[in-house]
Parts: C-alpha cells; sequence; structure tokens
C-alpha cells in the first residue's frame, strides 16, 4: 500500500468515501476527526458509546470522548483506506477500516473496529496500530 492510495486532506474537506463502506456516522468520523471538530465527532457516538484508543482505557460517553479528542487528537490526521463491512446476528453493523494516521512525530498505519448500533450511531470504536512490539514501545509517551 502506497501513500498515494490514501485519501488527501484536500480530499476530507468534501464528502469522501473509503471503498468498502457507505456508513456515514464512520465516514463523517473521519471528515470530522481531520478536521479537528472533535464535539462533532463525538456526537457521532451513541450516549454511552465507548472509544479504545491505543495505550488507554475505554472512554465512555460523548462528554468523555470529546474531552479525550480535544487532549489527544490535536495534529492528528487520519487517512482511511479500505474497509469492510458485516452486519452481526444483533442487527448492529461492524466494520473495519484500514489506514493510516499521521502525527506531527510520527506515521503508523492503523486498523479501526466499528460497532453501530441499530441507530447506525457508533456504539464502539478499537484504534488499534498495526506496528512491531518495538515500533510500539517506541511511540509509547510517558505520561
Amino acid at each position: 500500500m502506497t501513500s498515494a492510495e490514501f485519501i488527501s486532506p484536500a480530499q476530507l474537506k468534501e464528502e469522501f468515501q473509503i471503498e468498502g463502506i457507505t456508513e456515514t456516522s464512520v465516514l463523517r468520523y473521519f471528515q470530522t476527526l481531520n478536521a479537528g471538530e472533535f464535539e462533532a465527532t463525538a456526537t457521532l457516538f451513541a450516549v454511552d458509546g465507548v472509544m479504545r484508543p491505543p495505550f488507554e482505557s475505554d472512554i465512555v460517553g460523548t462528554d468523555a470522548i470529546a474531552a479525550y479528542l480535544k487532549q489527544e487528537g490535536q495534529n492528528v490526521k487520519v487517512y482511511p483506506n479500505t474497509a469492510i463491512a458485516e452486519t452481526l446476528e444483533t442487527g448492529e453493523i461492524q466494520i473495519q477500516v484500514a489506514g493510516k494516521a499521521q502525527t506531527s512525530w510520527c506515521s503508523v498505519n492503523v486498523l479501526w473496529l466499528f460497532i453501530l448500533n441499530q441507530q447506525r450511531q457508533i456504539f464502539y470504536t478499537r484504534i488499534k496500530l498495526l506496528a512491531s512490539p518495538q515500533e510500539l514501545l517506541s511511540l509509547r509517551r510517558e505520561k
């Protein structure tokens, strides 16, 4: 996968597509995240929605998610590439999105796992860095 295959920042200003999905809440998640509109990103989650970022515990609820993104999401750009969606037996939709995340100090391959409730709100998302254990250790910041 080359960087040319990823969505450019200019394309993110418009409505964009990720190969394999049409779910508006997931598309808007990436669009608002890249725009730094963290309150808007958080509103895509169910009231009791959960975000599981790398190296963190679950962050529960839209207010907590917005606060986390305001603190940790500055200067992060995400470049989703492809996705796989499936409907679960419960009627929820599970979507896996592959792409890259870039900060001012690194770029890393990422897998986002979303579960959408029946109202198409993000009920759960897990952000998984796809790197070797050594690479992950070097990315971890001291608290």
